[in-house]
């Protein structure tokens, strides 16, 4: 197995996941735009800015992505080839600590929308609601972000792991 083919190929999948959500926040700003040129009823209009901020989260959860792992390539290689052993440990040992922001992340995104689910319920007015509908909207983008990090994460783990012995 080759150790910096697959970490190499785990940070190319990270930076294809980075411009992916930047797509989707694409289509908040997009969402935005329309419930403002479209938009007629109270409820339509109160979409313009939870969508726009929700669209600019999303951006900055794309650079987020982009910015750490691009800079891994060349690194990958130079530690890999520096000291394979040394560079597969301190992978191990990050690719474990994410795990674990993950399995944190998992538990406060549904706490976040029964948050909203519950200010949609109880606030009338259009804005609350459009917030309480567009931050169920993000968190469920965001879930589905981290699932599929919290999945490239574990089966590289895995394969680091397995490159250990």
């Amino acid at each position: 197995m080759d150790i910096l083919k697959v970490s190499l190929d785990w940070a190319k999948a990270e930076i294809f996941s980075a411009k992916i959500s930047l797509l989707i926040s694409f289509l908040f700003f997009l969402t935005s735009i329309g419930f403002w040129q479209l938009g007629k009823t109270a409820m339509a209009k109160a979409f313009v800015f939870p969508m726009l901020v929700a669209g600019l989260l999303v951006v900055a959860v794309a650079a987020g992505l982009y910015f750490a792992n691009y800079p891994r390539i060349e690194q990958f290689e130079t530690a890999c080839n520096t000291n394979s052993k040394a560079f597969v440990q301190a992978e191990t040992l990050r690719t474990a600590k994410s795990q674990h922001d993950l399995s944190l992340v998992f538990k406060v995104l549904p706490i976040v929308i029964i948050a909203a689910a519950l200010v949609i319920m109880f606030v009338n007015a259009p804005l609350g609601r459009a917030i309480g509908i567009t931050t169920i909207a993000l968190m469920t983008v965001l879930v589905f972000i981290d699932s599929n990090t919290g999945a490239r994460n574990t089966a590289y783990h895995q394969e680091l792991l397995a490159g250990k012995q």
